[in-house]
Parts: C-alpha cells; structure tokens; sequence
C-alpha cells in the first residue's frame, strides 16, 4: 500500500511528488528560511557600467557647474581608474538629457527611459549602491558571484542550490545575451556553478536553429537509440559512482538526463508563434527578432511562467569612456520599452508579485568627463562609489526610491548599500537567509555574501 500510494501521488500530483525528492526540492528540502514572497528571479543585467547620471540619478548642480574641475572636497583622494586618472583636468559634465518626476513616488528619471518611467510605481529604485571593484572584470564578477574572484558560484547557481527545480524539463538556471552586442566581453563563468555540483551551472539558450548546443541528436540518431545509449551511460556511471563515492558523477547523469528532457521541452519554450500580435507590439519591434533583447524579455517571462527559478538576460553595450550622449541613447531603446513591457507582461499574468525582476549593471560611471567635454558629447569613466538600479515584483517596496548621493553624484550619503548587501536582500525575497545557505569547500563554509551583508529591510513591501 505504501508503494501504491505514492505512485498514485506521483499521478495525481507530479510536482507534490518531485517536491519530497531534496535533490529537486534543493538542499533547503522545499522548507524556506522564512516566508519569501518570490518564487523566482529574471535578473536583467546592463553590462558594461549603466551611466546613474543619465538615468536616474538627476543631478542639475553638474548642469550649472558644467566644465568646472572635480573638486577636491568631493573626490576625497579617491582612486581614479588609468583612463582618466592621468588626465590633466577632470571638468564636471551635466547630462544633456531632461528630467523629470514620475510616479507616487515623485522618482527622478530621464527622458531616455520613457517606458520605464510610465511603471515607476512599480519599481523599488535603489540609488546608493557601491562596489568595491573599479574594473569590469572584478566588478561584473563581483555582483554574479559575490567575489571578484573568479571560482565561486554565480548567484542564481546559489539559487538552483537552495531551493531545487520546479520544472523536471527545464534547467532552473537559464541564460540568455543579447545577440551580436560588442562590448566587454562575457563568459561563461558568470553563471558558473563554481565548486557547487555542476548540474547548478547555467544554461545559456541562444536564438537560432540550436538554442542549447549539442542538445539535439546528430543525423542518424533515433530518440529510441539515444534513450538506449543514455540507460547503458547511467549504468556505467553509478557503477564509477559507487566504486568512487564522487558526487560529480551522480551530476553528470542528472546533465544527461535533462539534456534528453530538453529535447522536446526547449523547442516549446522557444515557439513564440502562440504569442499574440498585441503582446509582441507591446515589446516594441525587436520582439519579432530572435536574440534581441527585446524577444530575450518575451522568453524569460515564458520560462518563468514554466516554473524555471533564475533567468539571466546579459544586454552589452553601457561602456561608454566616450560619445556617451549617442550611445546611452541607443542602448536605452532597445532596452527600455522591453523592460516594461516585461513587468506590465508579468503583471497582466499574475505573476509579478512572485517572480522578483532587477535591472542594473555592475557599477556606475563619473561624474566628470573622461576626454574631451564639449555642449553635445562626452564620456564617463567607471565610478564604483555609487550607482543606481532597480527592483520590482517578488516582495520589493514598490514606489519606493531608497538612498541618495551627494549633489555632485560622486558619493553616497544617505543608506549605502553594499553588493553584499544587495545580495542578502534578494535571496531574503526569496525566503532564504543569506548566512544559512552555505556549503563547505576546502576547509570552511562558504556563501554568496562571504562574511559579510544586511538584509535592507527598507526595500521590502
């Protein structure tokens, strides 16, 4: 009776079923910390450095000081990067974009983002954030993986860790760039497992007639044959399990066996053709075209209605040392009108109040110019003391616009947050307490925080 009954369990409800297995339940066994309000994460990453100035952060005294020396009160002897730091001047530069206040709120934002501007009151926007990297390399390996040393697991790898699968057929961490964007570059590391079992790793699906590489079988190659190899494959491999004791070979059949799955559950996920005409307008006119970030946003909400935990959207391109003005503006509209069409997509489905949304790129930039100022064109070097980003849905405060930098925009001085910080507040939305998920590598018990982070209970509705 007790083997009946749980595979008339398993009938009647798979998910309650896969839920009692902690290897899909995560190493939490499905029993949060405390009560998350978010179910799951679409992190929008702007790499590249996002200019606060020109976006939300609105600084008129840089207007009225425009080509003015940094003053040495404000800069305070900080570390300048080798791009500007041997210049001879560092002249103050006011963007050329407007202002103004949207909102419950009364938010700051630019004339640049006028779709997201339309659903500020949604958005927790968070404007004293600071990192501790002034380079991109630390600096974007320091928000994925909480180090800016490259090794350790990527955020939403921590994520699959703790809190497992809630789709059998699909990885619970998937990836997905922006198509043909230069910039600095990307790699897979990022979104690495680290020394977390390897079945944590993300899986990048890109546009195009293969979305995950390797996945479909060769000419020749029956599905029924496939399944064969993989059943004599697993049996060669609990058998190296058993003789070796080696976790990651119980990984590496788990990889196979999705593999197999995705077969058939990727092409679905990908078929945008049930989409209707009034959901992809709303996306803007990228959304018909794989890989854009636009069609990017549409497939990260149909993952996330399937139940996959961590969607990660990489748009390159926000490194802008010169001719920021046309740049910025560029980057803005493809990303703009996407961004909110995604949160009023995800509203519309009910699904925004758990599914945790965050745009923001990996630092902020100067507030002098980086070469030549003149009226219509300037750069901005990286700045790491303060940037701006924002978070809606999932248990974020909507219509909340918390911190605030000093009038020049080079420093924080009102509620700084930490990266560590940031972190510990997102997995708290997700009912996890950053200190209790651990695992232990050579030696100590590691975590995405490190020894360090507050949750910053301001920001939570």
């Amino acid at each position: 009776m007790g083997l009946g009954g749980i595979a008339l369990g398993h009938l009647l409800n798979p998910g309650l079923a896969r839920a009692s297995n902690a290897t899909d339940a995560g190493i939490l066994g499905g029993q949060l910390h405390h009560a998350g309000k978010a179910k799951r994460v679409i992190y929008l990453f702007m790499a590249g450095g996002p200019s606060q100035l020109e976006t939300f952060d609105y600084k008129p005294l840089l207007n009225q000081r425009q080509g003015e020396q940094l003053p040495d009160s404000v800069r305070m002897g900080q570390r300048l990067t080798g791009m500007s730091g041997n210049q001879a001047s560092l002249p103050l530069a006011g963007s050329i974009y407007k202002f103004a206040q949207h909102g419950k709120s009364g938010a700051w934002v630019s004339e640049l983002l006028p779709h997201t501007a339309r659903v500020t009151d949604d958005l927790c926007i968070v404007r004293s954030l600071y990192t501790e990297a002034i380079n991109h390399d630390p600096a974007i390996t320091f928000l994925q993986t909480g180090s800016q040393l490259s090794g350790r697991p990527s955020f939403g790898s921590w994520v699959h860790y703790g809190l497992g699968s809630d789709n059998e057929n699909l990885p619970a961490f998937v990836v997905l760039i922006t198509r043909g964007k230069v910039d600095q570059p990307l790699y897979a590391r990022l979104w690495g497992s680290g020394f977390l079992p390897s079945q944590h790793q993300g899986v990048q699906f890109r546009a195009g007639k293969d979305p995950v590489l390797y996945l479909n079988n060769p000419d020749g190659v029956s599905p029924e044959s496939r399944r064969l190899m993989l059943d004599r494959l697993r049996d060669f491999h609990q058998f190296a399990a058993e003789q070796s004791g080696d976790a990651e070979v119980d990984a590496r059949i788990a990889q196979y066996e999705m593999a197999y799955r995705m077969q058939t559950s990727v092409p679905d996920v990908m078929d945008f053709s049930n989409e209707s005409e009034a959901t992809l307008a709303k996306y803007g006119p990228d959304a018909k075209k794989p890989g854009t970030f636009a069609a990017n946003c549409i497939l990260a909400r149909r993952l996330a209605e399937r139940g996959v935990k961590f969607v990660q959207l990489y748009h390159q391109g926000w490194d802008q040392h010169g001719g920021l003005p046309n740049g910025i503006k560029q980057q803005c509209k493809e990303t703009d009108q996407p961004c909110a069409a995604l949160l009023e997509d995800l509203k519309q489905r009910g699904l925004l109040d758990e599914t945790l949304v965050v745009w923001g790129g990996e630092f902020g930039r100067t507030n002098y110019s980086q070469g030549k100022l003149t009226t219509t064109d300037y750069g901005r070097d990286h700045h790491p003391r303060c940037f701006s980003v924002w978070m809606a849905g999932g248990g974020a405060k909507p219509g909340t616009v918390y911190g605030a930098t000093d009038e020049f925009g080079y420093s924080v001085v009102e509620n700084p947050v930490h990266v560590h910080d940031f972190h510990a507040t997102l997995l708290h939305l997700l009912g996890i307490d950053h200190q209790q998920l651990t695992f232990r590598f050579q030696g100590r018990r590691f975590r995405l925080t490190d020894v360090h982070g507050e949750v910053v209970k301001s920001v939570l509705a």
